[in-house]
């Protein structure tokens, strides 16, 4: 029989986790919901309205080859995500469900591989709660509805992961076909990885793979890797486009591979630096409602059996250690920062939280309904105190519009904390299975409330507001400037890119290839803005006060607290 608190176990006629009906029925829930929600909120700068302008771009020029930012060549990353963005916007038109569609794919399919790998490895039903863990952990429920990069990586990270847990887990020779398809998957989904976001899809597995064989004295494993296959798959998914895109640009290896690797890591050329614990409270809040038993989870797979099985010494629960915590370390150390570089570990850390999940003792179920329980208490407190965070009017607006939905999140999470407190008073055997999915329901959906109570700060961010009045004035021929900015999102809303003004940011390797696509100084604009022909410009309110002290003639088509948009008759 199973431990109080834990999964039953099947062997022993009790109950599974739930039953296939329900779990298919909530998997189909779960599948509308994610999908939906790519659609329910406009896109934000910086990161969402490049790569949707950048597969604008792509798609309206039909160069698939050399990859550009407002008509600039950019080679800070890989073409995949734009890819495939281009595709959605092919077949389904441009809008912003279409510019999520291949990060939300990638984060679902990062939910149904964890599954999957738990599954095979650990068993049915720690494989349904690893899956339950990822779709519901905070910063991946997140990270899989906004468009980065860094959710395409960790699409293809994970498929790497479970590749390789499953590939090497088996032992029974008729899986040997199996075992060879699992393992060339893994290495398809390293090429994905570097074509999502350069060599670090490569670099980092290959390190963890490295640190485990010596931890875990699996010296057998590299026999076990398909080497030929393998490099011949990773070649054909990686090789066509980087020899393609240095031909036709010879300037890109060298930016690509000695600026955008080595100086990113080892400098702070991209002004993202951070402590060393930047990532802590990113883990800790990005884990939660799961986080009460993460450290517990760590130790358990430290502590866990990790004796060899029929002569194959692989141990799964050594290598997710190694994963997790070495990629953790790398980014900690790197000189360049940003929240969602540590997306990768999320699954496979739910694959640590899954099995200790299985034989938790009944105390872990009363910190984790008693942790939701006291998160949604503390959002609520913080709600009627949202507005004293606004720092103007507009922001003030934005927050007021945002208390019901950080509201109905954190009863929400009262409502899911709720039961599992009540079946741990009651001392119910099977409260594992019940208390896994009231708690992933719970902290999924409030995850998605507080991503709709962020729309009105991120229509304000965007400038959305600004492009009827801007479009009615555009002519298809007219002049468009970006004065002293660069507005990302705008140009996929007004569908056509700008001319820089006195501010080339990070177009600027591109800006000194084909030096004729902006004016580098403001002299240069304002003589052409006064003789040349009608013209629009969007500037920051400071510099429009600027132009004005200076008599350059401008006439206010819209404006908001950010920006301003002018015309020159």
């Amino acid at each position: 029989m199973h431990e109080p608190g834990g999964f039953p176990d099947p062997r022993s006629g009790d109950a599974a986790i739930a039953s296939t009906t329900f779990l298919w029925i909530l998997a189909l829930l779960f599948t509308l919901v994610w999908f939906g929600m790519l659609g329910a909120r406009t896109l934000v700068p910086t990161d969402e309205g490049r790569y949707a302008e950048m597969a604008r771009e792509m798609l309206a020029t039909g160069d698939w080859i050399t990859t550009r930012l407002n008509g600039i060549k950019y080679f800070e990353k890989p073409p995949l995500q734009v890819w495939m963005t281009a595709l959605a916007f092919k077949f389904f038109g441009l809008g912003e469900w279409q510019a999520r569609l291949w990060t939300g794919l990638c984060g679902f399919s990062g939910i149904v591989l964890t599954g999957i790998a738990g599954a095979r490895v650990f068993g049915r039903d720690t494989g349904i709660a690893a899956a339950l863990v990822l779709a519901s952990s905070l910063f991946w429920a997140a990270m899989g509805h906004i468009n980065t990069l860094d959710m395409g990586l960790a699409g293809g990270m994970t498929l790497t992961l479970a590749g390789m847990l499953i590939a090497q887990s088996s032992t029974v020779p008729e899986e040997a076909g199996s075992r060879r398809t699992w393992m060339l998957a893994c290495w398809a989904g390293m090429g994905l990885a570097v074509l999502s976001k350069g060599l670090i899809g490569l670099a980092l597995p290959g390190a963890v793979l490295i640190v485990y064989t010596l931890v875990a004295r699996d010296w057998a494993i590299w026999a076990r890797l398909h080497l030929g296959l393998g490099l011949l798959a990773f070649g054909l998914v990686t090789v066509p486009w980087f020899v393609l895109v240095s031909i036709r640009n010879p300037e890109f290896p060298q930016f690509f591979f000695i600026h955008e690797h080595f100086q990113r890591f080892t400098s702070k050329v991209h002004h993202r630096e951070g402590p060393w614990y930047y990532f802590l409270p990113i883990l800790a809040g990005g884990l939660l409602p799961w986080l009460a038993v993460a450290l517990q989870s760590l130790w358990a797979g430290v502590r866990g059996d990790h004796t060899p099985i029929d002569g194959n010494r692989f141990q799964p629960k050594k290598l997710l250690l190694v994963w997790s915590i070495l990629i953790f370390v790398f980014f900690s150390v790197s000189s360049s920062k940003l929240p969602s570089y540590i997306l990768p570990i999320f699954p496979s850390l739910a694959l640590l939280i899954a099995p200790y999940l299985r034989s938790a003792p009944q105390r872990a179920w009363w910190f984790l309904g008693g942790s939701m329980a006291a998160l949604g208490i503390v959002m609520l407190a913080l709600v009627p105190k949202m507005p004293q965070f606004a720092k103007s009017a507009i922001d003030l607006a934005d927050y007021q519009a945002s208390q019901p939905w950080v509201a109905a999140a954190a009863i929400l999470l009262l409502a899911g904390a709720a039961p599992v407190l009540w079946w741990c008073r009651q001392n119910r055997p099977d409260v594992a299975g019940r208390a896994t999915i009231a708690l992933a329901i719970a902290g999924f959906a409030a995850v998605q409330l507080l991503m709709l109570g962020a729309e009105p700060h991120g229509r304000t961010r965007s400038g959305i507001g600004l492009v009827p009045a801007i479009a009615a004035e555009l002519t298809p021929a007219m002049p468009l400037y970006a004065v002293g900015l660069y507005d990302q999102t705008l140009p996929f809303y007004l569908r056509r890119t700008m001319t820089l003004v006195a501010h080339a940011d990070e177009l600027e390797f591109g800006l000194q290839q084909e030096p004729a696509l902006w004016l580098p100084t403001m002299d240069l604009f304002i003589e052409r803005w006064r003789a040349g022909p009608k013209a629009v410009a969007v500037t920051r309110p400071e510099i429009f006060q600027q132009l004005l002290a200076q008599g350059v003639p401008m006439r206010v088509i819209a404006q908001d607290a950010r920006r301003v948009a002018i015309s020159n008759r």
